[in-house]
């Protein structure tokens, strides 16, 4: 049995599983090993605080990590960018990774989806070079939504597709805190047509069924697949998963809004804004030094000071129980969910 949705048919891949971008961290080998499990596997819009110090821009992690993906699979993958205002990069991941992308042949035949988020649904549409890529491959514009009218924009952008992200989620979250399962059903309701991954929350097999039977055509999983074996992730991070519970997370104010993180002395030393206007106020108080300092906190934990550093993790930890190879993850999430699917077909007479 194969589960056959619009977004495998997009995207030429045998399951309808997607890997969450987790930037500022590495991806990169964890995008080839899902991509080679039949999923796609997608870069994160990567850029430590520590690499930006040493002159190492984002712009140029990213081809270096395109060049991996291509020599260590043919199957297709994705890229994120991080399109806040707050991010540095972006409009020059915008400008100028399309143009990479068309002087490369073979990443322009695997690198077909392209995901913003945590900013406006415009930035890449309007990328000239961009446009001129779209023109010229099958690369598909998603973009992230936390909220029904962030989704209403994505539309207005003229987006492939959409990636709809409830509050259950680990990193960067909406003000609206609004769940997984009731935002998948707006957003499906309102826009039954367009191509649309479920993403927060989403770990198991039985969640895979359940976001097909709601209209989602996949699932993106971050922390899932943060527990793997092939993730860039560090041990420490990997060891606080399986005796977590759903409760050991809490929202806490991040560069770009709310964010899930694990329970720490660092994410319980945080406050949480609670409106969109009470965080631009905090940012144009915030001093260039500041903003340093909280991403010192993101790469700490990265390289294992899980204590003092900031471990983006989602709510589904509580339903993770083990450390695993990401083919053994996608194969026991496929399989459950065709069972469950035909369980629930028998429910009709």
């Amino acid at each position: 049995m194969v589960i056959k949705t619009n977004i495998t048919e997009m995207f030429g891949i045998k399951h309808p599983i997607i890997s969450a971008p987790m930037g500022p961290f590495y991806t990169t080998e964890l995008t080839v090993a899902v991509s080679e499990a039949g999923g796609l596997g997608v870069l994160s819009n990567t850029g430590l605080i520590s690499e930006y110090e040493a002159g190492r821009s984002p712009v140029n992690i990213m081809k270096e990590n395109m060049k991996f993906v291509v020599e260590h699979t043919d199957k297709p993958f994705g890229f994120n960018i991080l399109a806040s205002r707050v991010a540095p990069s972006a409009s020059a991941l915008a400008k100028d990774i399309p143009k990479f992308i068309m002087e490369n042949p073979k990443i322009k035949e695997q690198c077909i989806y392209a995901v913003t988020s945590a900013g406006s649904s415009k930035l890449l549409p309007s990328s000239r070079s961009f446009q001129k890529l779209r023109e010229s491959s099958n690369i598909k514009h998603f973009h992230v939504a936390p909220a029904l009218w962030l989704a209403d924009k994505c539309v207005a952008s003229n987006v492939d597709g959409m990636v709809i992200t409830g509050n259950e989620g680990g990193g960067h979250q909406s003000y609206e805190r609004v769940t997984s399962l009731v935002l998948l059903q707006q957003v499906t309701q309102k826009y039954p047509d367009i191509p649309i991954a479920a993403c927060g929350g989403y770990a198991t097999g039985q969640a895979l069924a359940a976001a097909l039977a709601m209209g989602a055509g996949a699932i993106v999983m971050g922390s899932r697949f943060i527990g793997s074996k092939e993730s860039e992730f560090h041990d420490a991070i990997k060891g606080v998963i399986p005796p977590a519970r759903a409760q050991d997370t809490v929202l806490v104010t991040g560069g770009f809004g709310p964010i899930r993180l694990w329970k720490n002395k660092y994410s319980l030393s945080r406050g949480l804004v609670a409106s969109k206007e009470e965080k631009m106020a905090q940012e144009a108080a915030t001093t260039p030094e500041e903003m340093v300092e909280q991403s010192r906190k993101y790469e700490l934990a990265y390289r294992g000071n899980i204590e003092d550093g900031a471990v983006l993790l989602g709510q589904s930890i509580g339903i993770i129980n083990s450390i695993e190879r990401v083919p053994d993850i996608i194969d026991d999430i496929i399989k459950t969910a065709e069972k469950r699917i035909k369980v629930i077909s028998t429910y009709l007479e």
